[in-house]
C-alpha cells in the first residue's frame, strides 16, 4: 500500500513538473509579460501591420513600394514607442470603406489613415488620439464661385464611399449630386474635366492634392469648413490596453519634439505651420 502511495505521490509531481514547462514553452511563445493585443504583438514579434492610405500626398502616398507623409511618421513614432523598428512595420494599403474590417478581422494591427473618431465606428472599434483635428472643405476649380456647402444643390460633388465626407454630404446637403469612388485620387481628373463641380474631404487632404505639380494652380480649397474631424489611430475593439498605450506614446511625442518632427518633414513642407497637440482630448479607451 506504502509502495503504491508512493508511486503516486511521485506521478503527481511528475505531472506537475511537466505542467510547469508546458506553461512556461507557453510564456516563451507569447509577450513573456502576458500582455495581449498590440503590446502583447510587438513584444513578442518586434513587427507590426499598419493600414494606412495610399494616395493622399503630404498624409499616406505610396510610391513604389515606399510610403510616405503624416500618418506614416505618426505610426513610425507609435511603432517605435511599442519596441518595434520602422523597418519591421508592413505598410497595408487601406481605403476608407475597409478600415474597419480590417481592423475586425485582423488583416493590420492599427489604422492611420485619416480615420475620424465617431460614434458610429466606435461601436466595432476602439480609437487612441486624436493626434490631428482637420475640418471638411471643397476643393473647386480656380476661377469656381461656389464659396461653401450651402451653393452645392445641384452641384455635383465627389468624395469617397465610406468616409464621413461623403455621409455629412449626403445628410445635410441633399440636393447635392454625390459622386462617389473608393479613393480620392479618382476625383481629381473629374474636377480637372469638369465632369464635377466640387471634391470634399478634410481640408488638409484637399491642399495635399491642390499642391501636385500637374494640378498646380489649376484648383483651390475654399477654405470654409464645416466640420470638425478628429484623427484616431483604430485598433480592435477589446484592445483597451494598447489603446491607452498609444494615447502614451502621443503625449511623449508632443512632449519631445518627435510629434512636431513628424508634420515639419511632411505637411509642414507647404507652409503651414505645426500644429500643438491637444494632449487634454485624448480619447477614453473603450469609453
Amino acid at each position: 500500500m506504502r509502495m503504491k502511495r508512493m508511486a503516486a505521490i511521485a506521478a503527481a509531481a511528475g505531472l506537475a513538473v511537466t505542467m510547469a514547462a508546458c506553461g512556461g514553452d507557453s510564456d516563451e511563445a507569447g509577450s513573456g509579460t502576458g500582455a495581449t493585443g498590440i503590446v502583447g504583438k510587438a513584444e513578442s514579434q518586434k513587427k507590426l501591420v499598419i493600414g494606412v492610405k495610399a494616395d493622399q500626398p503630404g498624409l499616406g502616398l505610396q510610391t513604389g513600394s515606399q510610403y510616405e507623409g503624416f500618418d506614416i511618421e505618426i505610426g513610425k513614432i507609435i511603432a517605435k514607442g511599442l519596441g518595434v523598428d520602422a523597418g519591421n512595420i508592413e505598410w497595408k494599403t487601406t481605403v476608407s470603406a475597409n478600415r474597419e474590417p480590417f481592423i475586425e478581422q485582423g488583416t493590420v494591427d492599427l489604422v492611420v489613415a485619416t480615420y475620424t473618431i465617431n460614434d458610429e465606428r466606435k461601436q466595432k472599434i476602439n480609437f487612441a488620439g486624436p493626434y490631428y483635428i482637420a475640418g471638411q472643405d471643397l476643393l473647386v476649380k480656380s476661377d469656381s464661385t461656389i464659396t461653401g456647402p450651402d451653393q452645392l444643390a445641384g452641384k455635383t460633388v465627389c468624395s469617397v464611399s465610406g468616409s464621413t465626407p461623403a455621409k455629412r454630404i449626403q445628410e445635410n446637403y441633399p440636393d447635392a449630386r454625390l459622386q462617389q469612388f473608393d479613393s480620392y485620387s479618382k476625383c481629381l481628373p473629374l474636377l480637372d474635366g469638369g465632369q464635377v463641380d466640387a471634391v470634399t474631404t478634410d481640408d488638409i487632404i484637399l491642399a495635399g492634392y491642390a499642391a501636385q505639380d500637374q494640378y498646380a494652380g489649376k484648383f483651390k480649397v475654399v477654405g470654409s469648413t464645416f466640420s470638425d474631424e478628429p484623427y484616431g489611430i483604430g485598433l480592435k475593439k477589446d484592445d483597451t490596453t494598447g489603446c491607452e498605450k498609444v494615447n502614451e506614446i502621443l503625449k511623449a511625442a508632443a512632449a519631445d519634439g518627435s510629434y512636431k518632427a513628424a508634420w515639419d518633414a511632411t505637411l509642414g513642407k507647404s507652409g503651414t505651420p505645426a500644429p500643438e497637440l491637444d494632449t487634454t482630448k485624448l480619447t477614453h479607451c473603450g469609453a
